[in-house]
């Protein structure tokens, strides 16, 4: 009986003992796990952090890492939580003037870029930041800083025209079947997205374009396309 009360005296100690019973090694192992995690949470609280707390010095400084860190896995959009959360799908769209060898010129057929980057995420487990982000920043970039008239509200304005252009020539290609495109068209394609079955409430699905200017392609743009 003695014997039994030692062994379940032991047994007892034995389960209590907690990170005591552990090896040295094993001890390490588990502290340095335990400081990573703490790290690494410690880390990603502070990014998401400067992220969305209003501009300061550090984010300032710091604005391409906390960006590159942030987007797109842990983009903060609090539409998602608002009462009328995004219910439109906006797709980029651009066509191109090509110049023959005779002088004459044609124009091609709509592209839809963002079927396009939808395309290349569809089934991917790893989309590029490229394919999720870019068209639809650069789209959004140009509306926030044009008026209904799509003047320039300022340097950005006429900065977002060229960063749209460029990035839509480099999608359309300079050339065309040996023809060089000269100049670009891009419009969007907004469509309310329909209400669930169960839902009485009622949507025009029908599309709604919202159509720019032609821009001319510069030497500058076809300088800069090369280049990357």
């Amino acid at each position: 009986m003695e014997r039994d009360g030692r062994e379940h005296a032991g047994g007892d100690a034995g389960q209590d003992a907690g990170l005591e019973g552990l090896s040295v090694p094993s001890r390490i192992v588990v502290a340095g796990g335990v400081a990573l995690v703490g790290l690494a949470a410690a880390i990603h609280l502070a990014m998401v952090f400067l992220h969305v707390a209003p501009s300061n010095t550090v984010s300032k400084q710091h604005a391409a890492a906390i960006d590159d860190y942030v987007y797109p896995e842990f983009e903060q959009n609090w539409k998602f939580f608002a009462p009328n959360p995004l219910q439109q799908n906006v797709a980029v769209q651009a066509r191109a003037e090509l110049r023959g060898a005779d002088g004459r010129t044609s124009v091609t057929p709509w592209t839809d870029l963002s079927a396009r980057d939808g395309a290349g995420i569809l089934h991917n487990p790893f989309p590029s930041h490229t394919q999720q982000n870019e068209l639809r920043r650069a789209w959004d970039f140009y509306t926030s800083t044009h008026d209904a008239r799509e003047q320039p509200a300022g340097l950005r304005g006429r900065l977002s025209e060229q960063y749209v252009r460029r990035l839509v020539f480099s999608r359309l290609g300079a050339a065309q079947n040996g023809r060089p495109v000269d100049r670009i068209q891009v419009r969007s394609m907004t469509t309310a997205i329909a209400p669930p079955p169960w839902s009485d409430e009622k949507v025009d699905t029908k599309p709604v374009y919202r159509m720019l200017d032609w821009w001319p392609v510069t030497t500058a743009d076809r300088a800069e396309v090369t280049t990357r």
